[in-house]
């Protein structure tokens, strides 16, 4: 066990030096720099698209009386609503007709409403019709009113924290970090496929296979692109924090998980290390297998549709604690992980993620067992490991092998 571990901390070494001082690595770091800028703009522009529609525009042809008593109905009421919460209120020019001020060249308004308080009518399109009619009949009913309706402001009593509140702001943290292990997990795992794929296709591989026990080279690949993978979200996590902090301030932080920050972040970071390792584990028995990167893809699909599925249980699972719906999430290997971060940040115990996290510790060793196996059975044609050493023929040094 001394010896395998020994070796595998030496390839581990080897393949994470190559990664860290390459220039490849830069660019895998601001990878994720390009959507997240994406989707801000696409935020801002379908903000900027959508104004407009939030607050419709009603073209108003009444008397000044009627036009002023409706303006004190909707500033009262926004009062209380909200600023955006009714339409906004545009009074047509004298002698204008309702045709004339639906069909403008600037097409602002999206109804027109004339008559009296009385007898009032709405022209526009059946659809803005209906998306509006709500809000004027509202409108006109307080201007009806004025000072009869009054509106009553209710006397507020606040309390320090109310255990309905606590726990849905506990289930929208376990929910982001589900989110988040997801997402950096099936980013970062399928690294550790293309540098096998590499390595088999330029017959490195082999030569490793020959001077070390294979199971240290599938354990030291997975740590080397664990470590690299941390470095990555040490980097990035760093980064967000910053922005985080400067645009909102030390104040505006998520609700505090059950089991509190500092637990709650050390689990997160076993349980990513756990839950990359099981599918790092698996991309390395599924690229022990492919030849060629068509093969990789051919063979990967399952697996990642796989990890999707299993996802969407951990996530059905965050609503039923403590049913059998957690717990069987909670014992199913690929999805353990996820199911237990959701756990920490709705439940204070502690016990349960000291059971889990030797399963799943357990489950990857499994796996990487299966993976060598196949990969001594499948690619060395052999049952048995392979050992090597240097001979010397014509003075040049080669593997021999046993």
């Amino acid at each position: 066990m001394k010896e395998l571990l020994r070796a595998a901390f030496v390839i581990a070494r080897r393949d994470f030096t190559a990664v860290i001082f390459s220039k490849a690595f830069i660019f895998f770091l601001l990878g994720p720099l390009f959507p997240v800028v994406i989707g801000v703009l696409a935020g801002h522009l379908g903000q900027d698209m959508t104004g407009e529609e939030k607050r419709p525009v009603i073209g108003v042809l009444m008397t000044a009386s009627d036009m002023q008593a409706l303006r004190g109905a909707h500033d009262r009421l926004t009062s209380q609503l909200g600023e955006n919460s009714l339409p906004d209120l545009r009074e047509g020019p004298p002698g204008s007709s309702v045709d004339a001020l639906l069909n403008q060249p600037q097409g602002s308004v999206s109804a027109v409403l004339s008559g009296t308080l009385e007898q009032p009518v709405l022209a526009g399109q059946k659809g803005q019709i209906r998306r509006v009619e709500g809000d004027v009949s509202l409108l006109i009913s307080t201007a009806r009113a004025g000072a009869t309706l009054p509106i009553t402001r209710l006397e507020t009593h606040a309390v320090a924290q109310s255990q309905g509140v606590q726990q849905q702001a506990r289930l929208l943290t376990g929910r982001a970090a589900q989110v988040l292990l997801f997402l950096l997990t099936m980013l970062l795992a399928g690294m550790v496929l293309s540098n096998l794929v590499e390595e088999k296709t330029n017959k490195i591989i082999e030569i490793l296979a020959a001077a070390v026990p294979i199971d240290a080279i599938f354990i030291g690949k997975l740590m080397a692109m664990l470590a690299m993978s941390l470095v990555g979200i040490s980097i990035w996590g760093g980064a967000a924090l910053i922005i985080y902090f400067a645009s909102f301030g030390f104040t505006a932080l998520l609700p505090p998980p059950a089991v509190g920050w500092p637990a709650f972040i050390a689990l997160g970071i076993i349980y990513f290390t756990t839950a990359y390792s099981l599918l790092g584990a698996l991309f390395i028995g599924i690229g022990a297998q492919a030849s060629t990167v068509r093969e990789v893809q051919t063979l990967s699909m399952p697996v990642t549709m796989g990890q999707v599925v299993v996802f969407f249980i951990a996530s059905y699972a965050v609503n039923k604690p403590g049913q059998t719906a957690e717990i069987v999430a909670a014992i199913f290997p690929l999805s353990s992980p996820f199911t237990m971060i959701a756990h920490a940040a709705q439940s204070p115990d502690i016990w349960p993620h000291l059971i889990a996290i030797p399963w799943q510790i357990f489950c990857v060793g499994m796996i990487i067992r299966v993976g060598v196996g196949l990969f001594r059975r499948n690619v060395l044609k052999s049952g048995c490991q392979r050992r090597g050493k240097i001979v010397q023929d014509s003075g040049v040094k080669l593997y021999q092998l046993d």
